[in-house]
């Protein structure tokens, strides 16, 4: 396979850490460059704590994007800085997949429109870990023949968006297969405002946020003398590695924007 030279946004993350170890691991990958806000001017191996890797860091990523001429960004950043190095990078030539959650429906048009006029691939994934993306699509599966469901996502307390995108991204899947329907008893009352969660479509979706936590999602499906619950838990980051790994080698085969990867599993 032809050497993918990357640049990656968001190094010091713990996200960050463990994408270093796995493109300082993977012979066709190589780091060309960094973007972290408080390094400008050190290399990632200057950097404790980090790989033993020789690329440069900058402080902003159009002054990396012009020196260093990559084929792929990674952003593993926070969702407001991801939308702007998304659109950044797609101007520059570059295929950017990214890890950030928060785009907006009108986000993702403006993004798509981008990507198809640059005629290049772009990648945003709400969940990198493969089994995460079979917990989206067993739902969906399972959708068809339960309308009620309610989807309760889990994650560290240091997340900045709620819910997660794993949570929105599994509530739109499972409403392109399900009737809107509002659930429970027509006539309930919530005594503590926010009780029964977020309503997307009638689907009620719930965050919970604490220390030790990582990212888990259960989806719990009601009917007629049964339930069923369908779960995915990450334990570590290393869980998301196999899904941006198959990213950044899909992206550069791509000439279109694709969110999810659902899309690009067989």
């Amino acid at each position: 396979m032809n050497e993918i030279k990357i640049v990656i946004a968001g190094p010091r993350g713990r996200m960050g850490k463990e994408a270093l170890h796995l493109i300082h691991t993977t012979p066709h990958f190589s780091l060309v460059g960094a973007v972290d806000r408080i390094n400008g001017g050190k290399l990632i191996s200057d950097i404790e704590g980090l790989p033993a890797l020789d690329a440069p860091i900058y402080e902003d990523l159009e002054t990396c994007l012009q020196q260093v001429k990559p084929d792929v960004l990674l952003d593993l950043t926070t969702p407001e800085i991801g939308r702007k190095h998304t659109k950044l990078a797609l101007e520059y030539g570059v295929r950017p997949v990214v890890g950030t959650t928060g785009f907006s429906a009108q986000d993702l048009t403006e993004l798509q429109d981008l990507a198809e006029q640059k005629e290049l691939g772009a990648i945003i994934a709400p969940n990198f870990a493969i089994g995460a993306v079979l917990m989206m699509k067993f739902s969906q599966m399972a959708a068809k023949y339960f309308q009620d469901v309610e989807i309760i996502e889990l994650h560290h307390n240091q997340k900045l968006d709620a819910p997660s995108g794993t949570g929105i991204k599994t509530a739109e899947m499972i409403a392109e297969v399900r009737e809107k329907k509002q659930q429970g008893h027509p006539d309930e009352k919530e005594h503590i405002t926010g009780a029964r969660g977020a309503d997307f479509e009638g689907i009620r979706l719930h965050s919970v946020r604490l220390p030790g936590l990582i990212a888990h999602q259960e989806v719990l499906f009601g009917g007629d003398g049964q339930t069923l619950t369908i779960r995915h838990d990450s334990y570590n980051r290393e869980s998301f590695m196999s899904g941006v790994q198959l990213a950044i080698e899909t992206v550069m085969k791509i000439d279109l924007l694709v969110y999810g990867l659902e899309n690009i599993m067989e």
